[in-house]
């Protein structure tokens, strides 16, 4: 399980560029969902590359679900190289997706994102709508299982709007 309270304060203290996605994004919008893991959608920038290995750096990232003792350098130039990491780290599983299906990259995430406050810090969060369509896109069976509860989240929102 992801120590969210720590991972949020390590990403604010190195000022890592990043948008929340998935189930805490979920969670953060009032839903019941119940998610493990961390997703966040980073900035690929050299600079926020660099903020997020020396953020995660010593909490021991390696790509989850490989065997062990397989060679994983985590450094920029791996970042660099690559754009969707899974890791489990000694702080709990943190997804790394540079791009996402139906939003893009960081950018386009950004204009789709909102500002909330979630165990003291102010950090980025996908909106309803732009969760609503990247779950969509994804068609996942769980993903689709969502849509339901965040459609009727964000008719209520509307609603409230009004």
């Amino acid at each position: 399980m992801i120590n969210l309270h720590q991972t949020l304060r390590l990403l604010a203290e190195h000022e890592v560029d990043f948008i929340i996605l998935g189930g805490v994004a979920i969670s953060s919008h009032g839903s019941s969902y119940l998610t493990f893991d961390l997703d966040i959608c980073y900035l690929r920038t050299n600079d926020n590359l660099r903020r997020l290995v020396s953020a995660l750096s010593r909490y021991h990232p390696r790509l989850r679900d490989m065997p062990e003792g397989l060679p994983f350098i985590w450094d920029e130039v791996t970042l660099r190289q690559g754009t969707n990491f899974t890791l489990s780290t000694d702080l709990g599983d943190i997804d790394l997706p540079g791009a996402m299906k139906g939003i893009g990259i960081y950018d386009d995430a950004l204009s789709f994102s909102i500002v909330v406050h979630l165990f003291g810090n102010d950090v980025k969060v996908l909106s309803l709508k732009a969760l609503i369509e990247s779950k969509r896109a994804a068609g996942r069976p769980k993903d689709l299982l969502l849509l339901p509860e965040l459609e009727a989240m964000l008719a209520l929102d509307e609603t409230c709007e009004e």
